[in-house]
């Protein structure tokens, strides 16, 4: 299996937002930003390809930890670092901290990092076809779009740049509703230049096994552009983009792009890993999702751990620790074929209820759960279908969005276990930022 190199990583650590300075690499044997930008060769795009997939994983933690805790999925009682229980629990959040900030720049570094393999492609002396740079269009873009949702779902009514490409010349701040307006055009853009590449595609990891030509890389474009739609409410657009991505109802609910982590020198470990039941590792799932359980739902015992004794610290107690990822070398999933299930089985309310059910009975049915026997009227569906999103994609993003974009973050769904604690509904905007 093809591993990714953090070498390249560390190539790009100079392109932190939102300066977005080029410096040259001090490396001899390796080229510069500029000749990325003005005269890039075959190899140096080849690099530039990996070093996008390879960005990615950057603090990813950091990522998911802070939406997850947002949205009471889980908390940090390890007691590291005491803002994981004080700040981000009662807020304000601090906009020069790392809580805010190391996050959005993360992603921000993956935008970056798009361009200019975009670029580079541009301006290449490689002798690349229309078709070819099509490929390498298509997948830069796709990935762009990806980091820009991501960070958008962060800052929410707080807004983002969409346009950063110019360093000199940074795009207007835009709330949530142009962000994703942006971000679904981007898709659209991409999906263009697939269509239009060659069948030789850009080389991947094998996170990308099943998404490595033109054709099925598209497939999960879609799949990116359906959860975009869900989240602008526009239901009958994000049914008709399952029906171009990679859903299938019947198919293996794991099926999807991933990012890949190994053992070896020259890459990183998945360190949203905890060690089971050992101490500075507890990353406690809230008590609410172990009570709130259907009996027999193996996702319960799939993704905890119950901690004899339980734990507690800083006024909050927890019994179960998360044990959502089984090692530390097991992929973090971009999107998979469960959350489309489940995308669909929302879409469909209020259109094909009996469809709906259908989807909500395959991931209750995974689950060792028996079909669904509830009401049917629209708002029951819905309930059950969120209630399935809790359990199906737990630690993976979604709950603190879910609530937010359905007007659900409130303290029948967001508990808050001691005096002082909030509900945060946004991310501040970085400081940094507001002096550009």
């Amino acid at each position: 299996m093809k591993k990714i190199s953090i070498t390249i990583v560390f190539m790009f650590a100079f392109m932190l937002f939102p300066s977005c300075e080029l410096d040259e690499i001090e490396n001899p044997n390796a080229p510069t930003v500029t000749s990325f930008a003005d005269g890039a060769s075959a190899a140096d795009i080849q690099l530039l390809t990996t070093g996008l997939e390879a960005v990615m994983r950057n603090d990813l933690a950091f990522h998911y930890d802070t939406v997850s805790i947002l949205g009471r999925e889980y908390y940090d009682l390890s007691g590291v670092d005491p803002r994981y229980t004080g700040e981000i629990l009662k807020g304000p959040l601090d906009n020069n901290g790392f809580l805010t900030t190391r996050a959005y720049a993360a992603w921000y570094k993956v935008v970056k990092s798009a361009n200019i393999l975009i670029e580079a492609v541009e301006n290449s002396t490689a002798g690349l076809s229309d078709q070819e740079k099509n490929n390498y269009y298509g997948y830069a873009k796709t990935l762009k779009a990806y980091a820009l949702l991501m960070v958008a779902n962060r800052q929410f009514d707080n807004g983002i740049r969409l346009e950063v490409a110019d360093p000199d010349n940074l795009g207007p701040n835009v709330g949530y509703d142009e962000a994703l307006a942006g971000i679904m055009s981007l898709l659209n853009e991409a999906d263009s230049d697939l269509a239009s590449g060659s069948s030789n595609f850009v080389s991947l990891s094998s996170g990308f096994d099943g998404f490595d030509t033109p054709e099925t890389f598209s497939e999960f474009n879609r799949a990116l552009a359906a959860r975009v739609a869900l989240y602008q409410g526009n239901n009958q657009l994000s049914l008709s983009l399952l029906n171009e991505s990679f859903f299938d109802i019947d198919g293996d609910l794991y099926n999807g792009p991933a990012h890949v982590f190994g053992l070896t020198g020259n890459d990183i470990l998945n360190t949203q890993f905890h060690v089971p039941l050992q101490s500075g590792q507890e990353f406690m799932v809230h008590d609410s999702f172990i009570e709130d359980a259907e009996a027999g739902d193996t996702r319960v015992t799939e993704k905890t751990i119950e901690l004899p004794g339980g734990t507690s610290f800083d006024g909050l107690s927890a019994d179960y620790q998360i044990a959502v990822y089984d090692s530390n070398v097991d992929p973090v999933y971009l999107i998979r074929n469960e959350e489309l299930i489940l995308i669909y089985a929302e879409v469909n309310i209020g259109v094909d209820n009996d469809e709906t059910i259908k989807a909500i009975n395959r991931v209750r049915n995974e689950a060792g759960l028996p079909d669904y026997s509830g009401s049917t009227d629209d708002s029951s569906l819905l309930a059950e279908v969120l209630k399935q999103r809790r359990y199906s994609l737990l630690a993976e993003g979604h709950r603190w969005i879910d609530l937010r974009r359905l007007n659900m973050l409130n303290e029948d769904n967001i508990p808050l276990d001691r005096a002082g604690d909030n509900i945060i509904d946004a991310f501040p905007t970085p400081f940094t930022e507001q002096l550009n």
